[in-house]
């Protein structure tokens, strides 16, 4: 089950990417917090990280094939449970029931559930082995596993995870051999559900507000059209006036550090990274996250085994979709919504997903060489030897 002798086989450049990418995030932290309330906030993500890192390591050292069995539906289980459980007993923040209390960390269960739907998708993925995806045996159960969560999470409401599990199943899907007409169905529904939005709000505004909730309209309004209520624009535009005074290398943050960003160590982070350290710092970090789904395509071309692809492609998905619409919204090509900037956004949750998501990517990488395991749909789990 586990092997210790692995720590020396796990990708050395991987967990340097992410050190560097949790590093950046941290001195952002520090820079958005400084002189405030929240001053210290960086400590905690320092802490929160090195803890982080315990179930991080094991996962990478443990078979993952081990959690694509029976223990995917068994963990897919528990995500839905904690998801229905936070409906009823969650704490309420800004109008949204997201967290559990437990002792005193804040679990957001949305979170975990974006591993659990991918080790079940994954599963149900590598059953085929490659074939070619069926409409009624594979695609309904792979969109009902999907549905479920989805629907849950956007009664909290949080439509921007919400969004982030439509990333996962579209990539998902497309490299586990679905037919492109279907592929190119779902996509022209979400095009068709887009311009409808688009539609309503130039023709029937009134019945669009009916449809979505008010800070949901907030932003489509606050999208489409800017200068119909400034007060609701107000947290776009000042993102885009502070990233565009960074310049080449930055500059001193008066938007960062006269409040003028809400969330600024949170969602709203990359304002801090654009603004302080200016075009420079911004392509840092992109050539980072770049550097990062590198080496995660190469992991999971390098697998023998099919699910354990399909497994990392299920996280690139999910790294791809955060970072493109958390940056997007900031500069004004993607309405703005609750999406965090994976390991550079302060929260407990996010970066425990996101670092548990790197442990199981170890784990494909580290058993690349063992010999292909009979399919273990009925298997509980494996022992590894030697």
């Amino acid at each position: 089950m586990f092997n210790i002798r692995l720590i020396t086989k796990l990708d050395k450049s991987m967990l340097f990417i992410v050190l560097c990418l949790v590093s950046i995030g941290t001195i952002a932290i520090y820079r958005a917090t400084e002189g405030t309330h929240l001053e210290g906030l960086h400590i905690s993500n320092i802490v929160l990280f090195t803890a982080f890192c315990i179930p991080m390591l094991i996962l990478a050292i443990m078979d993952y094939r081990i959690l694509l069995g029976k223990l995917s539906y068994v963990l897919y289980g528990i995500g839905i449970a904690m998801l229905i459980l936070v409906k009823f007993t969650g704490e309420n923040i800004n109008g949204a029931s997201r967290w559990l209390n437990i002792g005193h960390f804040q679990l957001q269960p949305s979170e975990l559930a974006k591993i659990f739907t991918v080790l079940l998708i994954a599963h149900l993925l590598g059953k085929r082995k490659g074939q070619q995806l069926r409409v009624f045996q594979d695609l309904l159960p792979i969109g009902l596993v999907f549905l479920v969560p989805f629907i849950l999470i956007m009664l909290q409401p949080d439509l921007g995870t919400s969004l982030v599990f439509v990333g996962i199943l579209l990539s998902m899907l497309w490299v586990g051999n679905i037919r492109s007409l279907y592929m190119i169905l779902f996509i022209g529904l979400g095009i068709l559900i887009i311009c409808t939005v688009f539609w309503l709000y130039n023709v029937n505004y009134e019945l669009l507000s009916k449809i979505v909730e008010p800070h949901q309209m907030a932003r489509i309004q606050t999208f489409l059209d800017p200068a119909s209520d400034p007060n609701k624009s107000w947290h776009v535009k000042n993102a885009m006036k502070a990233i565009g005074t960074g310049g080449l290398s930055g500059s001193d943050g008066v938007y960062v550090r006269r409040g003028f960003i809400p969330y600024v160590y949170s969602d709203s982070i990359f304002v801090v990274i654009g603004e302080e350290f200016g075009f420079l710092g911004s392509s840092v970090l992109l050539l980072l996250y770049l550097l990062l789904v590198y080496r995660m395509v190469n992991i999971s071309m390098e697998s023998k085994e099919l699910a354990g692809s399909y497994l990392v492609i299920g996280f690139i998905g999910m790294l791809v979709f955060q970072v493109s619409v958390n940056i997007g919204m900031h500069i004004g090509i993607f309405p703005l919504t609750g999406i965090s900037l994976p390991f550079i956004s302060y929260g407990g949750s996010s970066l425990l997903t996101n670092m548990l998501a790197i442990g199981l990517i170890l784990s494909v990488n580290a058993h690349k060489d063992d010999i292909a395991l009979a399919d273990l749909s009925d298997t509980p789990c494996v022992l590894k030897t030697g």
